[in-house]
């Protein structure tokens, strides 16, 4: 019974470090002229083994000793669900509408050519850096999965924090970034249910997946749009948030029983509710400071425990980090700007864009997560991809701020 107590002492004490570090780091890289997010984001790494266990081992044994890795674990699936829900409520499906074709020819060419060099890449690390208890296809698919996605939501943030949410260049950024999060997590449930099953198995699951997924837009949305509309912010009431929360709960047991991951069924719901509607503003902003000031840290102080850069040893290592950088920017930046030139934007609109879409930010991490949970990528490589993350978002204001702050390329829509 004793240790129940210092656990949650532990929880405590790893959460509030967690969010004052975050914040502290936020305001230093604001600053900096760098989205606060990611400050958040690199709370939790900062106070794990990769920074604070190699200077003061001590203090880090303190703030965040590895038996709170079960409870940090819990709490940060439910973060990190209740976040997707808040992400597929911001998917304003209907701004996909005005440049469909545009955001779809971009955003998907900045899909594949990642997804290849990615995939190839994986091709020779598979025997360095993986198992034979982990299949080849499986491996090369999520490698693939992993250096070709986009941070939609911090995508948004920088966008916001450089007032080019409203722009031509900004809403063309947010409609690339929404259409490529919705092609990387189908792509992802497909390679987690490859993972999990033999072939037939895997089919059945992106079978069954497709079905909800249709389910979800041909049923539950109409349903939705109906009967949500009518509501106001006063409608919000305790009993209805209570449904909202059911709702989006059993949304994630049911794709976790197709046999994907829970935030799928956590991101359907919220993208299945009108975007527009008073109730999707109300529930923003009920859960949104709950969720990312409290609960997302918990997420953080997680990846922080299990990321582990010391695994990165030896020269060899680190050359194979800095090529997992080079083909996820070079794959990314690359096919976004061919995409954009195709479809007539000036290149320095296109070069905005490509380093744009080039953020990944903390959808890379709770892709690399379900990754590890899954024992697809080993802890090294998690690592290496954890660094990836970390660098493709820092590079994304500077580089952004070198190639298009002039006047003509922020005129309001």
């Amino acid at each position: 019974m004793g240790d129940k107590p210092d656990a949650l002492i532990h929880v405590l004490v790893a959460l509030a470090a967690v969010v004052l570090v975050g914040r502290a780091l936020g305001i230093l890289l604001r600053y900096m002229g760098q989205p606060p997010v990611i400050g958040e984001v690199a709370g939790g790494i900062v106070l794990g083994p990769s920074v604070l266990g190699r200077l003061w081992p001590q203090a880090a044994e303190f703030v965040m000793p590895p038996s709170v890795g079960p409870y940090l674990e819990v709490l940060s699936q439910l973060g990190v669900i209740l976040y997707m829900f808040l992400v597929g409520l911001e998917l304003n499906l209907g701004m996909m509408r005005g440049r469909a074709r545009t955001a779809l020819l971009i955003s998907q060419a900045g899909m594949v050519v990642p997804f290849a060099l990615g995939a190839g890449l994986a091709l020779p690390l598979y025997t360095r850096l993986s198992s034979a208890d982990v299949s080849r296809t499986s491996f090369i698919l999520f490698v693939g999965v992993a250096t070709s996605v986009t941070a939609f939501p911090v995508l948004a943030r920088i966008l916001t924090d450089r007032h080019m949410q409203k722009t031509a260049l900004g809403t063309l950024a947010l409609t690339c970034a929404a259409a490529a999060d919705v092609t990387a997590w189908c792509l992802l449930a497909f390679v987690v249910g490859v993972a999990q099953e033999r072939l037939g198995g895997a089919l059945l699951v992106l079978g069954l997946s497709l079905a909800y997924i249709a389910f979800m837009f041909l049923v539950v949305r109409p349903i939705a749009a109906r009967r949500l509309v009518r509501l106001d912010l006063a409608g919000l009431t305790p009993g209805i948030v209570g449904c909202v929360f059911a709702a989006v709960l059993l949304s994630a047991l049911a794709t976790e029983a197709i046999g994907i991951h829970a935030i799928f069924g956590a991101f359907l719901l919220g993208a299945v509710v009108p975007h527009e509607s008073a109730i999707a503003q109300g529930l923003r902003n009920k859960m949104e400071d709950l969720v990312t000031v409290l609960l997302l840290p918990a997420f953080f102080a997680f990846t922080g425990l299990r990321t582990q850069i010391g695994l990165i040893s030896g020269l060899e290592q680190w050359l194979i980090c800095g090529l997992i950088i080079l083909a996820a920017t070079a794959g990314k930046v690359g096919g976004t700007f061919l995409a954009a030139r195709l479809t007539s934007l000036s290149w320095r609109e296109s070069a905005g864009l490509a380093v744009l879409m080039n953020t990944r930010g903390l959808m890379e991490l709770i892709i690399l997560n379900v990754g590890l949970d899954l024992k697809i990528i080993s802890p090294t490589l998690f690592a290496m991809m954890v660094l990836m993350a970390l660098v493709t978002t820092l590079a994304t204001a500077p580089v952004l701020h070198w190639l298009i702050d002039r006047p003509h390329l922020l005129n309001q829509k």
